[in-house]
């Protein structure tokens, strides 16, 4: 017979049945006996614990437990005896004939199971164990004085298990199904950190990193209330190791190592003791020296985070800040693409002012004056920033600190060639004085050794050493100058190529226009040939294989295009790069927009120096139908990318070159390329230019039924003229009468506008009615873009309309959006968007949203965000009567503004406010009415059409007690 009292008493017999017990005085009996089975359990604590039926407090008498004890053994029969000992009874059953014997059993299973790692089979034992329970346990005996304790046991470890449960569910991966039963869990018992902690994990593995850090604010705020303590060690380790886990740009890393790193260890040491005093430090040195190599090994054990940044296929140094932007991760502009006044080089000191972080940038000469400006700019203005640059000149920057690099000494540099023939010849042998013959012939150059160790698969060392002599006329000869050196790199690069076939030398002159390396699909088709001879040329040195793309070296390069342009083949090799660039662009361009742009943007992002390459060629080459077909097709990525200024400067280029009308068939296209090129502050001379043809162009595109070829061209045209000078009505209607468009994504983005239309009427349910259906469309393509858009402006609604849970939720959706696409400057408006929603009814939790939409902005370099979130911080500090520090804040959240757009606006207003309500705060009510005139100019100045101040800050979205005090003060005489 089993018993069960994990809930009401009950007992089955040995075929499942129920058997019945009787009244509450015998169930309260067999629960009493069965807490500890076995065991002898004294008559008067029978006595006290049964319910007697009569008056309240009434014990039961010896012979009335004589009495049930007789009525209950007739009802279990003779498979459980009840025995009488001494002063009281016992049940003669061991404990795992009860459920509760069963449950502690299965529990201390499961927790062992768990402890030694192993989630996957403790899961099985802890669910059985909590299926074991009916309701609360020893429930017949709910007024048991006794009872209580061993009932309260019993609910504790109950709970336990649950937590070993979701414990070894979160180790599965089983996070989703979690978090609604956690936090369900986390209310009932506020000061559990065990539970809090695995609702914090289990809403990080969901990518809810900021709600996760809200639950810590909560359950921290509530030890501090109730218990007057701290989190835990476990808890708080959690909490940072939540903060570090926030998503951070994934930052431009250091080339791979495909051989391994010979000769210059101690070099490695000194450039990085030489980092350690100085903030500047250039490696100088001829080509093919090793330079990069050598800079990439010191960025590889540095101690800070490091940026490596190839400049070598950066030409134009109008985009020198945006190549540094890209390699650290950032955008040029959030999802929304205002148009603000913040360029390229604000948003890198703005990213890098507080950050520790190492910057190489890798092959300056170049562009050597654009890059010691650029350097000596950031360094000024960014106190824990250090830069390692490579050149081969040095940058001429005050405080700048020079390492020559010079070519290997004699052991080392045969040390090298040994390593790379064997790479190549694995049973390589060779008389020492060969091998430093080699070296010798040239110059101890490790370009130049790396590739004459490649011919050693076909030539032996004599041999090898004979011809180098032959060709490069080497003599007995004393100290050599890096020019001499040059020249010798040249030698032995133009002797390598002179040995390659005539189908190698063709493919690798063709190969030689990838600025930024080229897949395997790009490169067979572009220098026309087949995959065994590009692989050929690996073997040989001419290119390198790394992460799923062929590149050339620099050096190799420029011998290549020299190569290129005495055949008389760069023009046609061009237009093929060219073509199959537009080519890869136009595939994936629907993917764009849809569930595919996770898996399309990294790649696109490979291509981005070839595109920038492409379109430069092109315009120069007078091809501007090219040029405009590639911009056209970039668009989508370059938006979505947050990119368009890498192609601001030869969009203006392409501009320039173009007639008046532009091309026929093209007007789209140009339409595009006027967006592009106005990108970014310089861009406004562009736009006021272009602005009417281009919006002709565009409405000849997409009226009358006409679909055009760039959908997304329609979102950034509303865009541009709503926050630009322009046709803000045009625009609108020409966008908004797609929503019967047959292309959904279009569809979506007319409705998306056409809620902004309503919303400028005051027609609240029409414009949720037409963000629903925007984001509906959105989410069905799974474009994260254009859903996120969407979702923002649907929290803005439900805000307006008092509905801060719905605002929230829909913010949380929008968020998780924006951290897929990288977009950090929009979290952390998002986070500040949700930090207002909150502030009211949970301060805690809006200013964990504060303080992490602030780290977020550093992080992207978005001053407006960070303007923002410094704003919010400051709310929360004068809610705390912390008027001090809420001054502060506010005065840097007024430093850092961007008054662009409506919510740059709208946190002036709120800024501009904060400062009011400080000054009032400690009794200056004339500083106080300034700042308040101020607020209420500010916003009826940016909504123009606005006839009053509350319809104003109505439009802006603020909120009604704000709204209240700015129109009680806008008058100066109301001031109280």
């Amino acid at each position: 017979m089993r018993f069960g009292i994990l809930g009401g008493t009950q007992a089955w017999d040995d075929d499942g049945a129920q058997v019945p017990l009787g009244g509450p005085a015998r169930r309260a009996l067999l629960a009493l006996l069965l807490v500890t089975p076995g065991e002898v359990v004294p008559t008067d604590r029978l006595a006290d614990d049964i319910p007697s039926g009569g008056p309240e407090g009434a014990a039961l008498s010896a012979h009335a437990i004589q009495s049930q004890v007789s009525r209950l053994r007739s009802a279990l029969g003779d498979t459980a005896a009840i025995e009488r000992t001494g002063t009281g009874y016992r049940i003669a059953v061991s404990a795992e004939d009860t459920d509760a014997g069963r449950f502690e059993r299965l529990a201390r299973d499961g927790r062992s199971a768990l402890a030694d790692g192993d989630a996957r089979a403790a899961l099985p034992l802890l669910r059985q164990a909590l299926r074991l329970w009916r309701g609360p346990a020893l429930a017949d005996l709910a007024d048991s004085a006794s009872a209580r304790a061993a009932a309260v046991r019993l609910d504790e470890l109950r709970l336990t298990v649950l937590e070993d449960r979701l414990e070894a569910e979160l180790s599965l991966g089983e996070h989703r199904s979690a978090v609604a039963e956690l936090r369900e869990l986390v209310d009932r018992h506020p000061l559990r950190e065990r539970l809090a902690g695995l609702l914090i994990r289990a809403l990080h593995a969901n990518g809810a990193q900021a709600e996760a850090l809200v639950v810590f604010e909560k359950v921290r705020r509530h030890l501090a209330d109730e218990l007057g303590a701290d989190p835990s060690a476990e808890l708080t380790s959690l909490h940072a190791e939540l903060l570090r886990a926030d998503p951070a740009p994934a930052l431009a890393a250091p080339p791979a190592a495909l051989t391994a790193f010979v000769g210059r260890a101690d070099e490695v040491t000194e450039v990085r003791q030489l980092l350690a005093t100085a903030r500047l430090v250039t490696l100088t040195g001829p080509g093919g020296v090793g330079k990069t190599r050598l800079s990439a090994e010191v960025a590889r054990t540095a101690d800070a985070e490091v940026c490596f940044v190839a400049l070598a296929a950066v030409r134009d140094a109008a985009v020198l800040p945006g190549a540094l932007l890209v390699a650290l991760g950032l955008r040029e502009s959030g999802l929304h693409l205002a148009a603000g006044a913040q360029g390229p080089l604000d948003r890198l000191v703005t990213a890098l002012s507080g950050r520790e972080l190492l910057l190489v940038l890798d092959n300056c000469e170049h562009l050597v004056e654009e890059t010691a400006v650029l350097a000596a700019h950031l360094l000024a203005a960014c106190p824990r920033l250090r830069v390692l640059a490579t050149s081969r000149e040095p940058l001429a920057v005050i405080g700048e600190h020079l390492h020559p690099v010079r070519p290997l000494d004699d052991a080392a540099a045969a040390e090298l060639l040994t390593d790379r023939a064997r790479a190549a010849r694995r049973a390589f042998t060779a008389d020492p004085g060969t091998v430093r013959s080699v070296c010798a012939a040239l110059d101890n150059l490790p370009l130049a050794i790396e590739l004459a160790a490649a011919r050693l698969r076909t030539l032996t060392p004599a041999e090898l050493s004979a011809r180098l002599h032959d060709r490069l006329g080497v003599t007995e000869r004393g100290s050599r100058t890096p020019e001499s050196r040059h020249r010798t790199l040249r030698s032995v690069v133009g002797w390598s190529w002179d040995l390659l076939p005539e189908r190698e030398q063709r493919a690798a002159r063709r190969f030689s226009v990838f600025v930024g390396g080229a897949s395997t699909a790009s490169a067979l088709r572009v220098c026309d040939t087949d995959e065994e001879t590009l692989h050929s040329l690996a073997e040989k040195s001419l290119l390198e294989w790394s992460g799923g793309r062929f590149r050339m070296l620099e050096t190799i390069r420029a011998y290549g295009a020299e190569q290129l342009e005495a055949a008389g083949e760069t023009e046609p090799v061009r237009c093929v790069h060219a073509e199959t660039l537009l080519e890869l662009l136009r595939t994936a361009g629907p993917g764009l927009r849809r569930a595919e742009q996770l898996d399309l943007l990294p790649a696109l992002t490979a291509e981005q120096p070839d595109l920038t390459a492409a379109v430069r060629w092109a315009a120069g080459a007078q091809e501007t139908g090219t040029a405009l077909a590639l911009i056209a097709a970039a668009s989508a990525y370059l938006w979505i990318r947050g990119a368009a200024g890498t192609l601001a400067s030869p969009a203006r280029t392409v501009l320039d070159a173009l007639g008046d009308p532009p091309p026929a068939g093209l007007g789209e296209e140009y339409a595009v390329c006027v967006l592009v090129a106005a990108s970014g502050t310089a861009g406004r001379d562009v736009w006021r230019r272009h602005r009417a043809a281009a919006g002709e162009a565009l409405t000849a595109a997409w009226s009358d039924g006409r679909t055009g070829r760039h959908p997304a061209a329609l979102l950034l045209w509303m865009t541009h003229n709503a926050t630009r000078e322009g046709d803000a009505q045009g625009a609108f209607a020409l966008v908004s009468a797609q929503r019967d468009s047959a292309e959904p994504w279009v569809r979506a983005a007319a409705q998306y506008v056409t809620g902004f239309g309503a919303l400028g009427d005051g027609d609240l349910a029409e414009a949720e009615r037409a963000f629903g259906t925007a984001a509906g469309g959105f989410r069905a393509l799974g474009d994260r873009w254009g859903a996120a858009l969407v979702l923002d402006a649907l929290a803005g609604v439900a805000r307006t309309r008092g509905e801060p849970r719905t605002a929230v939720a829909l913010t949380d959706e929008a968020l998780t959006l924006a951290e897929e696409l990288d977009a950090l400057e929009d979290c952390a408006d998002l986070l500040v968007n949700r930090g207002d929603l909150r502030i009211d009814a949970d301060p805690a939790a809006a200013q964990a949203d504060y303080a992490r939409a602030a780290g977020f902005a550093r992080r992207a370099g978005g001053t407006g965000a960070l303007s923002a979130a410094l704003r919010g911080l400051g709310d929360i500090a004068l809610s705390e009567g912390d008027r001090t520090t809420a001054e502060d804040l506010y005065a840097q959240a007024l430093e850092h503004l961007d008054p662009h757009g409506v919510k740059g606006a709208a946190n002036r207003v709120r800024t501009l406010a904060g400062l009011g309500r400080t000054a009032e705060a400690r009794g200056d009510h004339t500083e106080a009415r300034t700042r308040y005139r101020q607020a209420g100019q500010a916003a009826v100045s940016t909504v123009t059409a606005a006839a009053t101040l509350p319809e104003a800050l109505r439009l802006l979205g603020l909120p009604a007690p704000l709204t209240k005090k700015l129109t009680h003060h806008w008058t100066p005489d109301t001031l109280s």
